[in-house]
């Protein structure tokens, strides 16, 4: 037999040829894979990045190995601020000792031009998240302690495809509080030994995983965007959009007036790009969607544009030509789609849903919680997943992602491959998720994969859309003459990730190579034997090299 460790080291040049062989063959016909290759998993979590949560994980390169030049943050002139303006309640009630007049708007702050604790301001316990799902947005300072909901949740902050750009400044990392209606709290992190996820990685009998502290969101902005290269590596198009959608960006690449920014001209924020041609080189125009808009058939939320649908190929689409099952399962598909008796429906029944946490006046059977973000699921944006269309089938809710688990005692039940969307309450979304709550949901789901019989043969992916407007020191691929397959699209900033998996050559490792959102559609297109998705998946490293590191 082989062991364990000495298959993983194999593992890297065997499973290509192996699921070849199968493919050759006609591919499998049911939900399991060629023998050897292991079944992958890819949790997609929310809006941070590599320094606001990880950057105090040991041996990476984190908030330990910062520099001054990509940590002090500059004003739209470029001179570096004294403190850093706050705008969400609670750090903004805080004690005003540090003062700043490098702007035509003067401020004090409790804050200095530096990378802060948000645990400091903010705990677990304090009652700064919303009341109820429906609440969600009603403040968008966030709420004061003691009126909302416990979970220390802050503000939510900007998080857009222009704005992210300007914060970038070309590779310089200094222009995330000015380009921020946020502002100040871009430079907030958390520390990583306090989450629930570092603390079960660190006790007894924990997963082998590797952190990867090289690992980009594919593209700039925010999830709606990113949830889209996740699955096909390429931007959706809006062919002859209304004029009204389009961005309208000034000298600077900006849409938009926030505090500590003032336009340079008529500005315009919109769900698509600039018409052409940008008045600004090196960015997207044309009719291309890069900011949140809903899709065209159900479920789909009542606010926002919607988008036509997509006939574009995806990785689902990939996946299925070539015979192998998998699955897109989200928190709360079931209510939100209408999916009555399915796992994971709560609802009852009638003209509308009786949940009280439901969006209110829900036609039934559609009951989408307040929290379920619509945007987060990109399959439903293609003629292919539409209901009554045969592709809708792939499309799940997270509880029979668990009841498969809790069911996989003698053998593994999960599909090749398995995407697992948190609901809104459980993905750590700053503004209306707790980070505390969100993180101790990602351990569930970790447990619940290496306490079945899927422990040995499941390669488990961890990775989040977007930064969700928070800054990190690390310049990305393509900004600042960084090496990297890079394009008009990205790679934005650094995010958080992680590999597990018991064929690595450590209990826990640290992966320096470069990654970006599209390594994880390489990973599956190298090891299923499919063709890439477009030019940066087909550019970009797979993440089976994590396997060799250590």
């Amino acid at each position: 037999m082989i062991k364990r460790r000495r298959f993983a080291a194999l593992l890297v040049l065997a499973i290509a040829g192996a699921v070849a062989t199968v493919v050759a063959a006609g591919g499998p016909s049911g939900a399991k894979a060629a023998s050897g290759v292991p079944n992958i998993v890819v949790i997609y979590e929310e809006n941070h990045s590599f320094d606001n949560l990880y950057g105090f994980w040991e041996r990476v390169n984190g908030l330990t190995t910062i520099d001054r030049a990509h940590t002090i943050q500059v004003n739209q002139a470029g001179a570096p601020y004294n403190c850093l303006m706050q705008v969400d309640v609670n750090l903004a009630a805080e004690s005003q000792t540090c003062s700043d007049s490098t702007t035509a708007t003067s401020f004090t702050s409790h804050f200095p031009n530096s990378p802060f604790l948000i645990d400091t301001y903010l705990q677990p316990a304090d009652t700064t998240c919303p009341p109820n799902p429906n609440a969600a947005f009603s403040s968008p300072n966030g709420f004061r302690k003691g009126t909302g909901s416990p979970g220390g949740c802050t503000r939510d902050l900007v998080h857009e495809f222009y704005q992210e750009q300007y914060q970038l400044n070309n590779g310089q990392q200094n222009r995330y509080v000015t380009g921020s209606d946020a502002v100040g709290l871009t430079m907030g992190v958390y520390d990583s030994r306090s989450l629930p996820i570092y603390q079960y990685l660190h006790s007894g009998q924990h997963p082998k995983y590797a952190i990867l502290d090289n690992f980009f969101q594919s593209a700039f902005g925010g999830s709606f965007l990113n949830h889209q290269w996740l699955i096909s590596a390429a931007t959706p198009t809006y062919p002859n959009a209304p004029a009204n959608l389009h961005s309208v960006i000034d000298s600077n690449g900006m849409p938009v007036r926030y505090p500590l920014y003032t336009p340079t001209g008529t500005v315009a924020r919109g769900p698509l790009t600039v018409v052409c041609p940008s008045p600004l080189p090196n960015r997207a125009c044309g009719d291309y969607a890069v900011n949140t808009m809903q899709p065209s058939q159900q479920p789909f939320g009542a606010f926002g544009a919607k988008l036509p649908l997509l006939t574009t190929p995806t990785i689902g689409d990939r996946l299925t030509g070539a015979g192998f099952d998998w699955a897109w399962y989200a928190g709360g598909w079931s209510n939100a789609a209408g999916v009555v008796n399915a796992p994971g429906w709560t609802n009852g029944n009638g003209p509308t849903c009786s949940d009280p946490n439901v969006i209110p006046n829900s036609p039934y059977p559609y009951c989408p919680d307040g929290l379920f973000q619509f945007h987060h699921q990109p399959f439903n944006y293609y003629v292919n997943y539409g209901p009554g269309m045969p592709g809708r089938t792939h499309l799940r809710d997270e509880a029979e992602f668990q009841q498969t688990l809790a069911s996989s005692t003698g053998s593994c039940g999960l599909k090749p491959v398995s995407f697992v969307k948190p609901i809104g309450e459980e993905n750590e979304h700053p503004g209306y998720a707790s980070e505390s709550s969100g993180s101790s949901h990602l351990v569930s789901l970790i447990r619940s994969i290496f306490g079945s019989a899927c422990r040995d043969n499941t390669f488990v992916v961890v990775a989040y859309d977007e930064f969700g407007g928070q800054w990190d020191h690390m310049t990305p691929p393509g900004q600042g003459g960084k090496a990297g397959p890079a394009d008009i699209w990205g790679p934005g900033t650094r995010i958080p990730a992680m590999v597990l998996y018991q064929g690595l050559r450590g209990p826990f490792v640290v992966d320096h190579t470069q990654y970006d959102t599209t390594s994880i559609l390489a990973t599956i297109e190298h090891g299923y034997n499919l063709a890439p998705l477009g030019t940066r998946d087909a550019a970009v490293n797979d993440l089976r090299r994590v396997i060799s590191a250590g």
